[in-house]
């Protein structure tokens, strides 16, 4: 029994994988107060499928990329949760929950501020890591026979003319079903996966004088 969850982007997700299927799951757009919302939606999905935290067996959740609050809100919920129950926590990129199950190659994208995306190539030997590329630059990701999923892809399908799918979960559901496919195999602690820098830097102005 594994439980998925995302806060990456502006909604707060949450789903529940057993027995080879996502038995319970919830949605809700919020542009800000994941932190408030994630765990009463996560008592719910639990409770939605008459299970308990203590009957999960390893947790999947979001490392982004996406808003640098939201990635910090799930990480932190999950490393916590999975260190009190003592069990796995798994990280799964968005790039990844898009990507699952679509047809290969795969251009995966998120939108990101000032004119840039977020891509990643999947698939066929056309693998490629996650970058932060401006938009006007698509089309060197470009391979024969792929196909884009992600955020705009209608959009950016036309304009490339190259086709495209939707995704085939929504991410939390995505995330659960990776992390179940990963179990079973060694990982790392999930950390946010940021890929850009954050806007936000240190002041310039000099502090007082401490005494």
């Amino acid at each position: 029994m594994i439980l998925g969850f995302d806060t990456s982007g502006p909604y707060c997700g949450t789903a529940l994988f057993h027995d080879s299927d996502v038995i319970a799951a919830h949605y809700e757009n919020m542009a800000k107060g994941q932190a408030e919302h994630l765990m009463p939606l996560i008592e719910r999905t639990l409770a939605d499928a008459d299970a308990a935290l203590d009957e999960l067996t390893a947790i999947g959740v979001g490392i982004g990329p996406g808003n640098f609050t939201g990635i910090r809100i799930s990480v932190s919920a999950a490393r916590g949760l999975a260190l009190a129950l003592g069990i796995p926590a798994i990280g799964v990129s968005l790039l990844d929950a898009l990507a699952y199950q679509a047809p290969r190659p795969t251009l995966t994208v998120l939108t990101a501020p000032r004119d840039h995306v977020y891509l990643q190539r999947f698939g066929d030997g056309a693998d490629r890591a996650p970058e932060l590329v401006a938009k006007a630059d698509i089309a060197e990701w470009l391979v024969t026979g792929i196909t884009l999923v992600g955020q705009d892809s209608p959009d950016l399908s036309q304009a490339l003319d190259i086709p495209h799918v939707p995704a085939a979960f929504a991410p939390a559901s995505a995330i659960a079903r990776i992390a179940a496919d990963r179990a079973h195999t060694s990982h790392p602690r999930p950390a946010p996966l940021y890929i850009k820098p954050a806007d936000a830097a240190p002041s310039r102005d000099s502090g007082p004088t401490i005494l």
